[in-house]
């Protein structure tokens, strides 16, 4: 039964000592989810601001100081262009710098100060769990 209550998306972060760390994410869903990444102002955006993970993919990138957020129900067609049921950024898959909607769990990051911090925020609503575990 506990189980049934596992994190959709897992997040795993390694901190390097620069302005920036190591992310692992992880979907632990039974359907795919699509991971919406937003850099902070004057950061550079990485892997365009979006992603598809099926369950159980895995991807690790380098990112700088933002947020993460998952985004469920989407459909996409070629060229990219679409919709998301929760967690929507401007009907696109590459996110870029656009935030996604309300509802979306958060994960924030920074990085790049003389103290790192993390959180889950429910500040954009709830629509999906978050994990993170940080390590290094």
């Amino acid at each position: 039964m506990i189980l049934k209550y596992l994190p959709i998306l897992l997040l795993l972060f390694s901190f390097l000592g620069v302005d920036a760390a190591v992310f692992t994410l992880q979907n632990k869903c039974r359907e795919t989810i699509w991971p919406g990444i937003q850099a902070s102002a004057g950061k550079p955006q990485l892997m365009d601001g979006g992603v598809q993970l099926r369950t159980n993919d895995i991807i690790t990138s380098m990112h700088p100081t933002g947020c993460f957020w998952g985004r469920s129900g989407c459909s996409f067609d070629q060229s990219g262009k679409g919709t998301c049921i929760t967690g929507d950024c401007s009907g696109v898959l590459k996110c870029d710098r656009a935030g996604g909607a309300p509802p979306a769990t958060l994960a924030e990051f920074t990085v790049d100060s003389p103290v790192d911090y993390f959180d889950i925020s429910l500040v954009d609503g709830y629509n999906m769990p978050l994990s993170i575990f940080p390590f290094g």
